[in-house]
């Protein structure tokens, strides 16, 4: 798989990662002896960047992380994140204070079974906690040794400018696909102008974009943070998807293809991590990474699904984002 570099500190990942979330949580039961072999899989097929979080299953996913990958210490770049914070109540708050991203790390350490992490985000961006203490207190842990690497998620442009002005920003992970484009006023412009990296998270939309959801649970995790899973909105935006399968079809391709060849096709400075525990899946994704799509094939693509065509906002809560 072909490579893409990731700010200019010298970071590198393949062109597709592997977003481990689900392995852990949300998107229906664990199944670690799945997620180990998808894994393993994602290796075979080239992948050498993943990503996860302390906050995923509360430890769990770095740990099941970590079990796989640390034997290919080498050849593979992990990506986790801190300051999403889950408290002895059950609670969660973000927590961007210095005193606690090296306890974060440490422990972050501990359960991959590794000396060091290769991309370190914040999160989320705590409001209360001015940007340059935070960073500042990552920086130390590049000093360190026990970070390679910064990021940041879900930040706005001038709180990226503050960040990259404290200690050099490499990658700055988001939510990005056909559906969720807002950062394309503001953010990308400021990453390129700063030569900063791009992660999209969510290259799908929660798998909307894969065309196979029609009918949620009630209980659905998508129904509970998204106004675009519910009712009208739902509707609404299904029509898109009718647009878009005929183009798939028309490239004979899946429509999970053709979303992420889309994201890829936005600049190779763009490194989406689309997410699953099932190696059918992934197999699917990874063959979008040879996907070409011509000027034509854009165009049409914009006119069947034009920037801001999604029904309802990406969260209830957009309180921690783009901030």
């Amino acid at each position: 798989m072909e490579k893409r570099k990731l700010g200019s500190q010298g970071l590198e990942v393949s062109k597709l990662g592997l977003g481990c979330m689900g392995m852990s949580q949300f998107y229906g039961p664990r199944d670690d002896r799945e997620s180990t072999a998808t894994l393993e899989r994602a290796i075979e097929l080239g992948i050498t960047f993943f990503d996860t979080a302390d906050v995923y299953g509360i430890g769990h996913n770095e740990e099941l992380v970590g079990a796989t990958l640390r034997k290919y210490r080498d050849r593979v770049v992990i990506a986790t994140k801190f300051g999403n914070q889950v408290l002895p109540d059950g609670k969660r708050a973000i927590n961007g204070r210095p005193e606690y991203v090296g306890s974060a790390c440490d422990a972050s350490l501990k359960r991959l079974g590794v000396d060091y992490i290769d991309l370190y985000y914040q999160h989320r961006v705590d409001k209360n906690v001015p940007i340059e203490e935070t960073v500042g207190a990552m920086a130390e842990l590049v000093r360190q040794g026990k970070v390679r690497y910064l990021g940041l998620s879900e930040a706005s442009a001038k709180t990226i400018r503050r960040a990259h002005a404290t200690h050099p920003i490499s990658a700055l992970q988001s939510e990005y696909s056909l559906w969720s484009r807002d950062y394309e006023d503001e953010v990308i412009p400021t990453l390129r102008e700063l030569k900063i990296g791009f992660v999209p998270f969510s290259p799908l939309g929660r798998g909307f974009l894969s065309g196979n959801l029609r009918d949620l649970p009630p209980d659905d995790m998508r129904r509970r943070i998204s106004p675009r899973f519910e009712g009208e909105n739902l509707d609404a935006n299904l029509k898109v998807i009718e647009r878009l399968k005929q183009i798939a079809a028309d490239k004979k391709i899946t429509l999970s293809q053709l979303a992420l060849a889309w994201v890829l096709a936005q600049g190779d400075d763009m490194a989406p991590i689309p997410g699953t525990k099932r190696r059918t899946y992934l197999e699917e994704n990874v063959a979008a990474a040879a996907v070409r799509l011509t000027p034509a094939d854009l165009a049409r693509i914009e006119a069947a699904a034009p920037k801001g065509f999604a029904a309802g906002g990406r969260y209830h809560d957009m309180s921690t984002v783009n901030i």
